[in-house]
């Protein structure tokens, strides 16, 4: 995408704003950010290679907490970029097709941590009160279903919003409150109608808020 400044084209650019109100010590803040990336990247790592390496640990339960980890590792290494780039370097400006990747991404993974644990629940669920069929019903076969179901789902839950958002014109403003590309601060910047989007963010938010929490409550 491409504004038009005295007939030269230009490429549009977000500006995220990092902490707002505590720009002076985003050098500071850096630090603590840098050390949760760090034991994030770490443990999510190790948490996969132990349990790659362990035959006993091929079990349903472990295989669910490696698609957890992996998805963690996903929200980490999605926002690593633009935050520390923000904090350490100032470096502020994103291209329009790069915050949307990035949108896609973060969004993607943050309902694939939903559904995770929401598998992790009903795994607890089969293992407390079917304890003699949990390995019938839980077999290897099921469980990658049950992964590619939710990838499946999260990619086909964001790619409505990311297609109904690109499609409208940015106009005014193109600073972001945020250290990274979030679907409820672009929306802000847009000039037109955002109706269709408006709603299909509030159902989506609430299927995952609402609907997720509950089945696993009640699971």
């Amino acid at each position: 995408m491409f504004l038009v400044t005295n007939s030269i084209q230009v490429p549009f650019l977000f500006i995220l704003m990092g902490i707002l109100g505590f720009e002076v010590f985003h050098t500071w803040i850096s630090i603590p950010f840098c050390c949760l990336y760090t034991v994030s990247i770490m443990g999510n790592i190790t948490i996969l290679a132990v349990i790659r390496t362990e035959p006993s640990l091929h079990e349903p339960m472990y295989l669910f907490l490696s698609m957890l980890a992996l998805t963690d590792l996903g929200l980490t290494l999605t926002t690593l970029p633009t935050v520390m780039g923000v904090l350490w370097f100032g470096a502020s400006e994103i291209n329009f097709e790069a915050c949307f990747s990035q949108f896609f991404f973060l969004h993607g993974f943050s309902f694939m941590e939903s559904s995770v644990l929401l598998a992790m629940s009903f795994d607890h669920y089969v293992a407390i009160c079917h304890p003699l069929h949990y390995v019938s019903i839980l077999t290897n076969q099921v469980i990658s279903r049950i992964g590619v179901a939710i990838i499946c789902c999260c990619v086909l839950a964001v790619l409505p919003p990311l297609f109904l958002l690109k499609r409208l014109p940015f106009c005014g403003s193109h600073h972001l409150s945020h250290s990274y590309c979030l679907h409820q601060d672009m929306i802000r910047l847009v000039c037109a109608d955002t109706t269709v989007n408006n709603w299909y963010e509030f159902v989506l938010a609430l299927v995952i808020i609402t609907l997720d929490p509950l089945l696993i409550v009640f699971s």
